[in-house]
């Protein structure tokens, strides 16, 4: 007799999902084995998505929807799968994802870290990396972390892609990432970035002093409409205000520090002296 693990649906998201699962494949008459047979995957891969000892991937997902024909309805997998993604994601964020991928312009000012939207696979997987070490995320959720990165920056290279500005505060090219390869990798990204048409990057540098008009990582937002957005996150929670004339201060505010930032021509010379390895 096979022994049968018995699912509750209401312990977590991956509960829910892998439940959902077995119905449908019950509902075809299909043994694990046989669903696994329709993609990459095995039984066993199967049964522990079904019982949550494994949570389920976007790939995983797209192929579930390719054999049970879940595909762009209601019931599809993958569209649970992002459900589940954004629960692992600061609240605020999913949601403003979705107008960055239409934006007519994006403003960046990041401390610390490389933004999202110009980080290397090797880069955000190291960042990704030093969170589950800390226990911050699972292995599970830092993957799908690293794929929405690559996600993003497919705006990037869309039919007339949006015009990007970055202000980078000295510390995001002064803080190592990753090996020797992964950060000399990083820094080139930026300089490549520099010299596309439609991409500037300036470096706040610490000497700005008072001078600087922001002191938090901030986004704003241009719409193709010309309507203004803006995003700022806290340690818990991301804000996303959707009224230009709240958000117009906070463009005012980029495009002063901007101004003190150092030219672009400036900020990859500091960005080459990094890679060098000089002061």
């Amino acid at each position: 007799m096979v022994y049968r693990v018995e699912l509750n649906p209401d312990a977590s998201p991956e509960a829910a999902y892998g439940a959902r699962l077995r119905q449908f494949r019950e509902a075809r008459g299909w043994t694990q084995e046989q669903l696994a047979d329709q993609g990459a995957y095995t039984g066993k891969h199967i049964s522990a998505v079904e019982t949550a000892r494994k949570s389920p991937t976007l790939g995983f997902s797209r192929d579930v929807d390719a054999a049970l024909g879940t595909a762009d309805t209601a019931d599809s997998f993958e569209r649970e799968w992002r459900e589940i993604r954004q629960g692992s994601l600061i609240e605020g964020f999913p949601e403003y994802v979705t107008h960055e991928a239409r934006a007519a312009e994006i403003r960046l000012y990041e401390v610390g870290v490389i933004p999202g939207l110009l980080q290397t696979p090797e880069y955000a997987a190291a960042i990704q990396g030093g969170e589950v070490k800390r226990g911050a995320c699972t292995p599970e959720q830092a993957e799908e972390r690293v794929a929405l990165v690559a996600q993003r920056q497919e705006v990037l290279v869309r039919h007339r892609p949006p015009l990007v500005f970055v202000v980078l505060d000295e510390s995001c090219i002064r803080r190592p990432v990753g090996t020797a390869a992964v950060w000399d990798a990083q820094l080139a990204r930026l300089t490549a970035f520099a010299e596309l048409p439609n991409s500037a990057v300036h470096v706040a540098p610490f000497t700005m002093g008072e001078r600087r008009a922001c002191t938090l990582p901030v986004t704003v937002l241009t719409l193709p409409d010309r309507t203004l957005m803006s995003y700022a996150e806290s340690s818990q929670r991301g804000h996303l205000e959707k009224e230009s004339r709240y958000a117009l201060p906070m463009l005012t505010a980029y495009h002063q520090l901007q101004t003190e930032s150092l030219s672009q021509a400036a900020s990859l010379d500091m960005i080459d002296q990094v890679r060098k390895g000089t002061p």
